[in-house]
């Protein structure tokens, strides 16, 4: 058995890691040995944590079974998933950790004893806190992980599901948790203890569902960031100090990311926390407005208009992470490069369905870091440019955020496309995009529609201009 104080040590050192990693991960050029700090970091936590445990031999043998089995899982499925999946399974994933959280805190809960906490009904005061506001997060997070994982699958409908004084619900209930968790505290009653991991469960969805497709990616930030704080708290419970640590930089690393998003798309950070933000009653949204005209082409007419460009900005978005066309874009701006093009990226803070979609994507296809740009150093560039080509992104590029107020987006800073000479728009079809709104850009003078496959079109685009 290593003693406490060895164990403290190697805990920090873990810490240390998983805050290098924090730092590689802030940048494309850093984030494989960012991976390799949190990995090694997770690691050695693993290794103490058993090395600490003390005279349980027989029931280590079981934890290492079931991690095993449960590691095996994961990695399969890390391994078999599509990067256009990537935002369910990180959802998927946060669901999990919320569920251990609530899984340890009936555990101790339950049976305190195991814990060092007291005995049952006699709970120290400062555990039963922290253990009950681990569950409740935790049970929120698994709720509202679930949510988001069916919208972005498509098994539930990416539209804000609204309800009349939805707002003053969710806010009764959150009131509601607070004072169970003050009873709880008081008389230690196992039905509080069941009634307040039920309220939690329940917000969990209430604040998900109200919240529209357009603003998913902040939803799986500030998820995460909740996923934090539930292990976190059960850290405390559990008197893990690489628990409280990695709960902790979990936690106020995906607040920071999402209150950084939010402010960038225009949003109220307390709206993200209550739910509902981006969210109207009417949810028809112009799906029966009037089928207006549109200009469509192909790719020699595409590739006409860029071989005779100085500058092409690409906007790419989930389109291009569905069709997998990264890798042909990159061909396809290797041979405008040739003709002495200047080419560019423009990456919308929310472009795909996660934070750092694109990127990862672009990444993946070797797109060198110095040619993409964030929505706020580029946004200035469009009417300079003489071509705009969007691929598959679609409501970070609609003009209607900046016109129309009863929007869901409206607000929310867009990609200034529509203010390039021409734009190129790769889409298979004039349906609407993940908020579930028309886009006024297929309809303006300069767009050219290019039906068709993303890579399809990327790769017969090149071969034109060849």
């Amino acid at each position: 058995m290593m003693s406490s104080n060895l164990s403290a040590i190697f805990y920090l050192v873990s810490g240390v890691l998983f805050i290098l990693a924090l730092r590689g991960l802030s940048s494309p050029e850093t984030s494989r040995q960012g991976n390799l700090f949190g990995i090694l970091g997770m690691i050695i936590a693993i290794v103490v944590t058993f090395l600490s445990i003390g005279n349980y031999s027989s029931g280590l043998v079981f934890v290492l079974i079931f991690i095993l089995i449960g590691g095996s899982i994961g990695a399969f499925i890390a391994y078999r998933i599509p990067m256009t999946a990537m935002p369910e399974l990180v959802a998927g994933f946060h669901s999990l950790v919320g569920l251990s959280a609530v899984f340890v805190a009936i555990s101790a809960f339950l049976n305190p004893e195991a814990f060092n906490l007291g005995l049952p009904g006699n709970i120290k005061l400062g555990s039963l806190i922290e253990m009950s506001i681990g569950a409740a997060v935790g049970a929120i997070t698994f709720s509202g992980s679930i949510i988001a994982f069916l919208k972005l699958q498509g098994i539930m409908s990416g539209s804000p599901i609204t309800f009349k004084g939805q707002h003053f619900v969710n806010a009764i209930i959150l009131i509601s948790i607070i004072i169970l968790i003050y009873l709880l505290c008081s008389t230690q009653s196992e039905n509080l203890f069941w009634s307040l991991l039920a309220v939690s469960f329940l917000i969990g969805f209430l604040i998900i569902i109200p919240i529209g497709g357009a603003d998913m990616p902040v939803v799986i930030s500030m998820l995460n960031s909740y996923s934090g704080w539930a292990a976190a708290g059960i850290g405390f419970t559990l008197e893990n100090t690489a628990l409280i640590i990695t709960g902790a930089l979990v936690g106020s690393s995906g607040a920071i990311l999402s209150y950084i998003m939010c402010k960038g798309m225009n949003r109220s950070f307390f709206n993200v926390i209550l739910g509902g933000f981006g969210a109207t009653e009417d949810t028809s949204l112009n799906l029966n407005k009037e089928q207006k005209p549109v200009k469509s082409g192909n790719a020699d007419d595409a590739a006409f208009l860029m071989k005779n460009a100085s500058s092409v900005i690409i906007v790419p978005g989930y389109g291009m992470a569905v069709a997998q066309a990264q890798h042909a874009l990159r061909e396809m701006v290797d041979t405008l490069k040739k003709n002495d093009i200047k080419v560019s990226y423009a990456i919308h803070p929310v472009a795909g369905r996660m934070p750092g979609h694109m990127n990862v994507l672009l990444a993946e296809a070797n797109v060198p870091y110095d040619e993409v740009f964030e929505l706020e150093e580029i946004n200035n560039d469009f009417p300079n440019a003489d071509v705009a080509f969007v691929i598959g992104a679609n409501d970070v590029t609609n003009p209607v955020a900046k016109t129309d107020p009863q929007s869901p987006i409206y607000g929310m800073p867009v990609l200034d496309v529509e203010k390039c000479k021409s734009v190129l728009f790769v889409k298979r079809s004039l349906s609407p995009g993940y908020a579930g709104i028309d886009n006024d850009l297929f309809y303006k003078e300069n767009t050219l529609m290019l039906f068709a496959d993303a890579k399809k079109m990327v790769e017969e685009i090149t071969k034109s201009l060849d």
